[in-house]
């Protein structure tokens, strides 16, 4: 029981590291805390949802990603760079505003009635993992977390645009006074971020049902984790996904009547500890 439930923590904190990839990200440049991501995880599930029924469950993969990080991309442009220089409050009641208007969307065109997606042939069937049988597309969920979490490390570090952003998160107006175009690459990295968000939505299609309300479901725990990792930092997010994850595995089998409050101690735990976070405000 505990080895199963210690793998499905391991999973949702794969997924998690998708997820809140996106959510450090667009915060690391932009400075927007974004509560419409989970909603923007939500309509990427939808999307692959319908595009996998039109194919397959691979063709969506690549397709819901690509049009979400067109919408991010006039996300940006339209909304997040104008929040900018705003007050949080003001970002908070524009960004929880957009959250509403795309459950309600999502209502609209899908309707309310839960909603799943088939894993995929190549990836159907189990897996002896000490004993104990788990599913293989969730083994996939993992090393596709691990996959993103590596490649968004060696981009960060590696690659001259993952510099300029390394920078622009840093000092944004001394990276711009270096030739730097910061508009354009922000809306490149919110692009990817609300990318990695629809990638998220579309990997848990089938193995988390469909709602409108799943935007609220993750957008909690997405925030427990940036918190935790630090505000715009990446690696602390994989560190704090992964963690979260498996405090939540753990208390479902120890203290299931206290599992919903279990992140919430734990991240004033962490926060206490480091008040900054794990990584504080680095990228």
């Amino acid at each position: 029981m505990l080895t199963i439930n210690l793998f499905n923590g391991l999973v949702y904190g794969a997924l998690l590291i998708v997820m809140c990839s996106g959510l450090a990200l667009i915060y690391g440049l932009r400075r927007v805390v974004n509560f419409a991501h989970g909603s923007l995880y939500m309509l990427g599930a939808y999307l692959g949802y319908t595009v996998a029924l039109q194919s397959n469950f691979w063709v969506a993969l690549v397709v819901a990603p690509a049009l979400m990080a067109v919408f991010g991309v006039l996300l940006d442009r339209y909304g997040f760079r104008l929040l900018q220089d705003r007050e949080p409050l003001t970002v908070v009641l524009v960004t929880f505003g957009l959250l509403l208007v795309i459950e309600d969307m999502v209502q609209s065109v899908w309707g309310k009635s839960n909603l799943s997606v088939a894993a995929p042939e190549a990836l159907n069937f189990s897996v002896d993992l000490f004993g104990t049988s788990v599913p293989a597309y969730r083994i996939g969920v993992i090393v596709m977390g691990a996959a993103v979490a590596l490649g968004l490390s060696l981009w960060l570090r590696y690659s001259k645009v993952g510099l300029f952003v390394r920078a622009a998160s840093t000092d944004p107006v001394t990276t711009a006074m270096q030739g730097v175009n910061t508009d354009a690459l922000s809306a490149g990295v919110v692009g990817l971020g609300t990318a990695l968000a629809g990638l998220a939505g579309v990997v848990a299609a089938p193995f988390l049902s469909l709602s409108p309300s799943m935007s609220s479901d993750v957008l909690i725990d997405s925030f427990v984790v940036v918190v935790i990792g630090g505000l715009g930092s990446l690696a602390g997010a994989f560190i704090a996904a992964l963690l979260l994850g498996m405090v939540q595995a753990i208390g479902a089998v120890y203290l299931p009547d206290a599992s919903v409050l279990l992140p919430f101690v734990f991240m004033v735990a962490i926060l206490i500890w480091k008040p900054a976070g794990f990584a504080g405000s680095r990228t």
